[in-house]
């Protein structure tokens, strides 16, 4: 199969990537940043064309078999021990099944429309200018740059932070039931964890939660850092769902943490071994 470019991709005539200086392009932007803005989420509806949609779920079921498959307990900030630190009633010790699987950066190439998608410059320049940020690179972890989140019947990925500021996502196959993305918008601070609130959350409170209507083709940007979120449980009898994952950095040459890309991937590179020994934190938040 050929390499795409970017025009066999995406609807340049809905979304005219290649033209910033339009009224389309404008009205798209002004949109996301509103999105963004008021609840810290903004969807680009049917950015991706339909038979594209079929060629990048085809790539994923292709490379599914690279999938790395974990089922943990772990609290919101991906912690799978108690902490007695903190009290029994707690996020830092509430642990809920996470139970999903990720396609690693290392199993694309770049003939994939998958790896086209995330490496586009007008991609990345129309994310930048949505989250109002000077430019964004392709996350340089080998890994974790380029992923897909697989959620097969029975699995869930449940209520987390990120450890990047956001993530952009683009839904490739939905499940026939379940696998809905909630979340709830803003809930802690750099200056406020909002453990109280956060636990309500955790033992069921719908107070403040936001379900999201995503169809197959949406881009979603996603300011996870903050926004506590989830996606349901997939039951069994359903397609699995399929999520293309695209990270990307404000500073050039990030490569992701040591015991988190463990847990998602199974193993880690020399390449996050040298990150680590290097990293500085940008913030003080549990993760």
């Amino acid at each position: 199969m050929t390499t795409p470019i970017l025009a066999d991709i995406v609807d340049l005539e809905r979304y005219p990537l290649h033209r910033p200086e339009s009224a389309s392009y404008s009205a798209s932007l002004q949109e996301a940043r509103r999105e963004l803005r008021s609840a810290g989420c903004a969807v680009v509806r049917s950015l991706v064309r339909p038979e594209a949609v079929e060629r990048l779920n085809a790539e994923i079921v292709e490379r599914k078999h690279t999938t790395h498959f974990s089922t943990q307990h772990i609290n919101p900030y991906f912690h799978t021990e108690v902490d007695p630190s903190y009290p029994h009633r707690h996020p830092v010790n509430t642990f809920t099944e996470r139970s999903s699987g990720f396609i690693p950066g290392d199993a694309w190439d770049s003939t994939c429309a998958t790896d086209v998608l995330f490496r586009s410059p007008k991609i990345a320049t129309f994310l930048a200018a949505c989250l109002e940020v000077p430019e964004l690179h392709c996350y340089a972890d080998p890994l974790a740059g380029l992923t897909s989140n697989i959620l097969d019947p029975d699995q869930q990925f449940s209520w987390h932070f990120d450890t990047n500021d956001f993530a952009v996502t683009v839904l490739v196959q939905e499940a026939d039931e379940g696998g809905l993305f909630e979340y709830h918008p803003g809930i802690r601070s750099v200056n406020d964890e909002a453990f109280a609130l956060i636990q309500d959350v955790l033992e069921g409170s719908r107070t403040g939660v936001k379900t999201l209507d995503l169809r197959c083709g949406d881009l979603q940007i996603f300011r996870g850092r903050h926004s506590l979120h989830r996606v349901t449980r997939v039951p069994m009898g359903s397609r699995p769902r399929h999520a293309a994952i695209f990270a990307y950095t404000e500073d050039d040459g990030v490569i992701g943490r040591l015991t988190r890309t463990r847990q998602l991937f199974g193993r880690v590179l020399p390449a996050h071994e040298e990150a680590e020994r290097r990293r500085v934190r940008s913030d003080e938040l549990l993760d």
